[in-house]
């Protein structure tokens, strides 16, 4: 049976398990958003192109399941690219939906073209544009197995018009045969025996656990593995959640904004055994310093990642298996099966540092490329992953207003996210940086104007409240989770706050700003 292009896009989703895309609709793009009128997805309307794509990546990111997002031509695909390059940075498997002007007009400056394999060749795993709605099934067949083996990653799939209107038999591939495609998922067993031999021969290991844990969905084995070798356990910010943070192994967080311990620890071991993580420089510090008694371990599904920064010695290539009063009050009044997003800044550090993560897959953060605007879309697409569980996103007052647009999606539909903004009216990491090392010369940090964001919060639909007072705190919180529908308290903070400790740029881990 003969079937459309943008009918094979859509049997094709459904197929690969998708209950769920965002997206913008637009030109270029205008058949599938027809056929999926008739189609059993569900469609979530962003008020952005990037947020449709941020949103997409939590829900991959709390999920384990492939997120997809939608976006026409021109500006619409364009504007994807900051979602694609934070999934990219952090190794979140995803399928980016990219409308096409038609092939003909292809390379011809026609109205909304734009060039998307080449502009998101540096930030996709990989990506096709669609000539012949022959192709179009074994396409998305492959961006898929591609998006979520080895080291998972988005994958995007230019469609141009005419294909989408194009008809052809629909067959999807069972199987995927990519040649250079063989990703390796089983550890060599000498590498293996040499890793177990260094392991009882160390003193002083240190686990030190990165995001590949959780999405490779390996936290009950390393919980094992942990208290089978009693070694204390170290997570970057993007593997906080695949280890008990109140676990008595658990040190915390190391690097520029890490606990002292960790950091000492990781500087004293003479056993680093690196699982799913890829050393970058907010963890190490200066490198010639970083953990310099120590023989390493590097366990990861990209064997590009290995060896890239630091030394290492046995390599092994396979699957693993004043604001301090609300971080802390947050998270005694919330269940440990919530789930909390947060945009970038001192409140992102805040949040890892005094939210003790218990369960998997309950922080969603902005790694690799540190995207200011991530965490309110990220928390929609969470909660529409989710719609009992409690989803927080904790912002700050410059990166809430990124993307501050979701809103109206949260309200449009009914999803009960909760949003607490620490409000110190300044880019307050920019700002702390200012402080420690220019001189205090805080150019174009502050945020002059302050914002309303009780009212903007009732302009869209939702409940707002908003408190200066520390004795105030847990009451607005408690007030805050038991309200219906999207929500945001906002706690007015001191404004020269800082997150502490910290390396400074360039420095080792021994060598932490303390107060």
């Amino acid at each position: 049976m003969k079937k459309t292009g943008s009918q094979i896009l859509l049997e094709c989703l459904r197929l690969e398990g998708v209950e769920t895309v965002f997206g913008y609709p637009g030109g270029t793009v205008i058949n599938i958003y027809d056929d999926l009128m008739d189609s059993p997805i569900n469609h979530i309307l962003n008020r952005h192109e990037q947020a449709a794509v941020h949103a997409a990546d939590a829900y991959a990111r709390v999920t384990g399941e492939v997120g997809v997002a939608i976006a026409t031509s021109g500006p619409g695909a364009t504007n994807t690219v900051t979602g694609i390059a934070t999934a990219y940075m952090d190794s979140i498997p995803m399928v980016i939906i990219s409308g096409q002007v038609p092939t003909p007009l292809i390379g011809n400056d026609a109205f909304q073209e734009a060039d998307m394999v080449g502009i998101t060749r540096p930030v996709t795993k990989h990506n096709y544009l669609v000539r012949d709605v022959k192709d179009l099934a074994r396409i998305i067949k492959q961006a898929f197995y591609i998006a979520r083996t080895g080291r998972p990653g988005p994958v995007l799939v230019d469609l141009p018009k005419d294909v989408q209107m194009d008809s052809a038999i629909f067959e999807y591939p069972e199987t995927v045969e990519l040649r250079g495609y063989k990703p390796t998922v089983s550890a060599n067993p000498r590498q293996l025996k040499k890793a177990v031999q260094m392991i009882l021969a160390a003193r002083k290991p240190v686990i030190y656990v990165g995001g590949g844990a959780t999405l490779s969905d390996m936290s009950d084995d390393l919980l094992e593995f942990a208290e089978l070798i009693q070694a204390p356990v170290t997570t970057t910010l993007m593997g906080m959640s695949s280890f008990p943070q109140t676990h008595p192994l658990s040190v915390g967080m190391l690097g520029m904004h890490g606990t002292f311990y960790a950091n000492m620890a990781v500087t004293e071991s003479d056993l680093l055994i690196a699982l799913g993580a890829r050393f970058d420089d907010r963890v190490t510090g200066k490198i010639a310093t970083f953990a310099p008694h120590a023989k390493i371990i590097h366990v990861d599904i990209d064997p590009t990642s290995i060896k890239k920064n630091v030394r290492v010695d046995l390599p092994l290539v396979g699957m693993l298996q004043d604001v301090l009063f609300v971080i802390e009050k947050l998270r005694e009044l919330t269940d440990d099966d919530a789930i909390v997003t947060t945009e970038v800044g001192q409140h992102q550090m805040w949040t890892a540092q005094f939210f003790d993560f218990i369960q998997p897959r309950t922080f969603v953060t902005s790694g690799g490329l540190g995207t200011m605007g991530f965490g309110l879309p990220a928390a929609l697409g969470a909660q529409a992953a989710f719609p009992e569980r409690q989803v927080i996103d904790i912002s700050g007052d410059g990166s809430f207003q990124m993307n501050s647009q979701e809103l109206a999606t949260l309200v449009q539909y009914r999803l009960p996210v909760k949003i607490v903004i620490l409000n110190n009216n300044f880019l307050g990491m920019v700002r702390q940086w200012q402080q420690l090392f220019f001189d205090k010369r805080y150019s174009q940090t502050c945020m002059e104007l302050p914002i309303d964001f009780v009212k903007l919060a009732e302009a869209y639909g939702a409940t707002g409240f908003s408190v200066s007072k520390p004795e105030e705190v847990e009451e607005m919180i408690r007030k805050g989770l038991e309200t219906p529908g999207p929500v945001i308290m906002e706690f007015k903070v001191a404004r020269e706050e800082n997150v502490l400790p910290m390396v400074p740029a360039g420095a080792g881990l021994n060598e932490m700003v303390l107060v």
